[in-house]
C-alpha cells in the first residue's frame, strides 16, 4: 500500500494572477470591452482580500463579465484562448517557495498527482517552468471537478491513504473528504475552513511540515 497526495494546479501549484490577467485580457479583446481589464482588476483584488463570494479569480472574472452582458461561448473562448499564454511572459506562474525540493521528498513517501479542471494546454510546460514536472505519477486535465475528482481519490484509495489539497473546498475537497480522504485548504479560503477539513493555510509552504507528516505515517501504516 502506498499513499498518494493529489494537487489543485491553479491557484495551488501555480500561483500569480499572470493567467488570470491573460483571461481578462481575453475577454476584453474579444468582446471589445476597453473597459473590462479594470473591472476585472477589481474583482480579482476582492478574491485576494478574502471578502468576495467568488470561489477563486476565474469565478470573478466570469462573474464581472456576466454582469456586462457578456456571455459564456465568449467567456469559453477567451479562456481557451489565454491558455495558449500559460507559462509565458503574457500569462506567468509561479510556484510556492520550495515547492520542487518538498515535492522531491515528499516522493519518498508517496505518490504525487495533479487533478486540474483546466484543459491539456501547456500544462507540462508550465509545470516544467515551476520545476516539478518530473515528480507527478499522473496528471489530470479536463477533470470536470467536483465530480471528477471522485473517481480520482476512489482509484487512489485502492492503493493507499489519500491527501487532496487545493484552493477551492467544494471543488477539490469536498468529495475527497465523504470518500474518506485527508484534505488540506490553502489560499484566502483557508481563513475560515469548513470543520471537515484536515489541515489548512494561507499559504501552501506553511503546511509542507503537516503534509510530509501525514505521508510518512500513511507509508507506515500502510
Amino acid at each position: 500500500m502506498r499513499p498518494t497526495v493529489i494537487f489543485d494546479f491553479d491557484g495551488t501549484v501555480a500561483l500569480g494572477n499572470g493567467p488570470l490577467t491573460a483571461y481578462a485580457a481575453a475577454v476584453a479583446r474579444l468582446a471589445e470591452d476597453s473597459e473590462f481589464a479594470t473591472v476585472a482588476t477589481d474583482a480579482l483584488h476582492a478574491v485576494e482580500r478574502g471578502d468576495s463570494e467568488f470561489r477563486d479569480g476565474y469565478h470573478a472574472v466570469a462573474a464581472a463579465a456576466g454582469q456586462r452582458g457578456i456571455d459564456a461561448h465568449l467567456l469559453d473562448r477567451a479562456y481557451l484562448a489565454s491558455r495558449d499564454d500559460l507559462a509565458t511572459p503574457a500569462a506567468p506562474v509561479e510556484a510556492p517557495a520550495g515547492l520542487p525540493e518538498f515535492l522531491a521528498s515528499l516522493a519518498a513517501h508517496a505518490d504525487i498527482a495533479l487533478v486540474t479542471n483546466a484543459p491539456d494546454i501547456r500544462i507540462r510546460e508550465a509545470l516544467e517552468a515551476l520545476g516539478v514536472a518530473q515528480h507527478f505519477v499522473r496528471v489530470i486535465t479536463s477533470a470536470r471537478k467536483p465530480l471528477g475528482i471522485e473517481a480520482q481519490v476512489t482509484d487512489a484509495l485502492e492503493r493507499g491513504p489519500v491527501l487532496s489539497i487545493g484552493d477551492i473546498y467544494d471543488f477539490d475537497l469536498a468529495p475527497a473528504a465523504r470518500l474518506g480522504a485527508a484534505t488540506a485548504l490553502v489560499g484566502p479560503a483557508a481563513a475560515n475552513p469548513p470543520a471537515d477539513v484536515t489541515m489548512s493555510a494561507l499559504h501552501l509552504p506553511e503546511l509542507y511540515p503537516a503534509i510530509q507528516t501525514w505521508a510518512a505515517e500513511a507509508a507506515r501504516l500502510g
